[in-house]
Parts: structure tokens; C-alpha cells; sequence
């Protein structure tokens, strides 16, 4: 009996599954692709806490950032609002310094008005007393000087 080649690959092939039979090759493929499956597993279950972490960090991000966003906005309504005060503190103060400044410009108008007031009368006085001492001076050519000295005390006091 002559034996072919193919007969020869089917004897190759039952030595073959034999040997891997033998050997348990099917039990350790089964146990590796077990073991495969159960560590893609639980990176798939890792994967789905890190996904919650990450939603829940997201979450906890997104709040801290709308309390910061409320918090600047409260902010800067402080500061407009200081800002508001000082320039209504500024223009009230700076309407008590022109009011101020105003009632000393009058007070010194006002002592200036009677200073001359005082300077014209003072020259009034003076130029009176002249005109009556060379008046009663005139008429009293060949009298006393008493007189005429008591005439202008008298006008002085008068006047003055």
C-alpha cells in the first residue's frame, strides 16, 4: 500500500491535534482569553469610575466657577457702588469748599466795604474839621484861640 502525501498530512494533522490535546492547549487558550476578557473587563469598569470621577470633577469645576463668577460679579457691584459714594463724597465736599471759599470772598467784600466805608468817613471827618477850623478861624480873626479850639473838639466828636 503506498501511502500519499495527503495521507501523510491527515496522519501529520491527528499527531498534531493529539499533541495539542495532550498538552491542553485548548484549556490554556480558554484560560488566556478568560483571563483576557476579565482584564478588559475591569479596565472597562476602571474606565467607567474614571468617567464618573471625571463628570464628577467637571460638576464640582463648574460650580466653584459659577460661585466665582457670582462672587466677581458682587465685587464689582461693590466697587461701582464705593466708586459711586466717593464721587458723591467728592462733589459734596466740593460743594461745602466752594460754599466756604464763597462766604470768605463775601466776608473779606464785606470788610473791605466797610473799611472803606470807615476810610471815607475818616476823610470826611478830616476834611470837616479842616473847613470849619479855617472857617471859624476866618470869623473869629481877632478873638481867642480857645474858642476856636473848642469849636473843633466839638466837630470832631459831632462827626465822629
Amino acid at each position: 500500500m503506498a501511502f500519499d502525501a495527503t495521507f501523510w498530512a491527515l496522519i501529520g494533522l491527528v499527531l498534531f491535534l493529539a499533541i495539542v490535546v495532550y498538552f491542553k492547549a485548548p484549556a490554556f487558550a480558554a484560560r488566556s482569553l478568560d483571563n483576557r476578557a476579565k482584564r478588559i473587563e475591569n479596565e472597562m469598569e476602571e474606565a467607567r469610575e474614571l468617567k464618573e470621577e471625571a463628570k464628577r470633577q467637571l460638576a464640582d469645576y463648574q460650580r466653584r466657577r459659577r460661585e466665582a463668577e457670582t462672587e466677581a460679579s458682587e465685587i464689582v457691584a461693590s466697587a461701582q457702588r464705593e466708586a459711586l459714594a466717593l464721587v458723591e463724597e467728592a462733589r459734596v465736599k466740593s460743594e461745602e469748599y466752594v460754599t466756604r471759599r464763597t462766604q470768605v470772598a463775601e466776608q473779606k467784600i464785606a470788610q473791605a466795604e466797610a473799611d472803606a466805608i470807615a476810610e471815607v468817613r475818616a476823610s470826611a471827618v478830616n476834611i470837616a474839621v479842616d473847613a470849619a477850623t479855617r472857617i471859624i478861624a476866618e470869623r473869629n480873626l481877632g478873638g481867642d484861640g480857645q474858642m476856636t479850639q473848642r469849636s473843633i473838639e466839638d466837630v470832631r466828636r459831632r462827626l465822629n
